[in-house]
């Protein structure tokens, strides 16, 4: 059986937005598969803002994608051809790969998935990577206490509109902000979110201070930007901050214009005694375990609803990743690509 994979690599370092000339689409047929290795189908990939980071060269937490290289991505797949007893044709798995609409991995890279427990694309979103970072996120470093406020930047997002549920659902205050009527109405109405303000509103800051009568006891990083900004002045003492994305500066060539702000922020933590820690989901990858059923059980009850931004076709790809480092996603951006 020949299967020929199409594979988006990175053709040049983006300068600020990426540009389609920064990639290119390549196709090879692929080998047989050797013992313990399965064939797969791609039926879903996750577009993440963390990519945009992979593309450039400067230290960061994960080496940069090397140029010619296909670029990271989470997938769901179909087994086409296994020579691992673990898995049979047929059989819908997640794993950790590329840009690219099949492959060979080794069986003990997969994770199976349930189909009848939840839509298997859910493995890319709410039942994935952003769910887990929304979950160990609050639990490792927010910590949400019942009547504490929490504000969220980019609260429709993939991360951010779970953050909000999930501490709603410990009793906390939550305040998200996001771009434009439409979202914020998502957000405040279908989320449950307490308040939600436009980040596009020339008052943002005044209009986040309103909200927050009493302050901000827990602000979960995904922007940077303007937003921490205005959120900055209402840390309450001792007031917890996990650092998971900033990505208004994702694009940025330099220093934003205007004084050095460092002191202040500096001043901000020492006086009020605030917690920023910066983390990747895997440091707490242990609690995969617990996380899965506690998040399905949340799903099943209806307690956490999600919204998925679907293109189709892995030719659209860079087209939606641009869009989405621009805000023009609405919710868990994805491919589909088979299905």
């Amino acid at each position: 059986m020949t299967v020929t994979a199409r594979t988006i690599v990175l053709a040049a370092r983006p300068q600020g937005t990426p540009d389609p000339g920064d990639f290119r689409i390549e196709s090879a047929a692929l080998p047989d598969p050797g013992p313990g290795e399965v064939v797969l189908q791609t039926l879903w990939l996750s577009l993440d803002p963390y990519m945009r980071g992979r593309m450039s060269d400067g230290p960061s937490y994960a080496a940069p994608t090397p140029l010619g290289h296909p670029l990271p991505s989470e997938a769901v797949a179909r087994v086409l051809v296994s020579r691992d007893a673990g898995f049979a044709p047929g059989d819908i798995v997640a794993v950790h790969d590329h840009w690219r609409d099949h492959m060979i991995r080794k069986g003990t890279d997969l994770r199976r998935l349930d189909p009848t427990l939840a839509p298997v694309q859910t493995a890319l979103g709410v039942m994935g990577m952003p769910g887990m970072t929304a979950y160990t996120g609050l639990r490792h470093i927010g910590k949400p206490k019942p009547g504490e406020t929490v504000v969220v930047g980019a609260a429709s997002g993939a991360v951010g509109a779970l953050v909000g549920q999930i501490a709603r659902l410990g009793g906390a205050r939550t305040v998200g902000l996001a771009g434009g009527a439409d979202k914020c109405a998502y957000v405040t109405e279908t989320l449950g979110f307490d308040a939600c303000i436009d980040r596009t509103a020339p008052d943002m800051a005044a209009q986040l201070a309103a909200a927050c009568p009493k302050g901000i006891d827990v602000y979960f990083e995904l922007t940077g930007g303007a937003i921490f900004d205005a959120v900055l002045p209402l840390l309450n003492p001792f007031a917890r901050v996990p650092v998971c994305g900033t990505i208004a500066t994702y694009n940025a060539t330099s220093l934003p214009d205007g004084p050095d702000r460092t002191p202040a922020l500096l001043r901000s933590i020492l006086t009020r005694s605030l917690t920023f820690r910066g983390f990747i989901v895997t440091e707490f990858w242990g609690d995969a375990p617990e996380f899965y059923p506690r998040m399905a059980a949340w799903l099943q009850a209806g307690d956490i609803r999600y919204r998925e931004d679907i293109t189709q076709g892995l030719d659209q790809m860079v087209a939606t990743f641009i869009g989405m480092l621009q805000g023009r996603n609405f919710g868990k951006t994805l491919i589909k690509l088979a299905d």
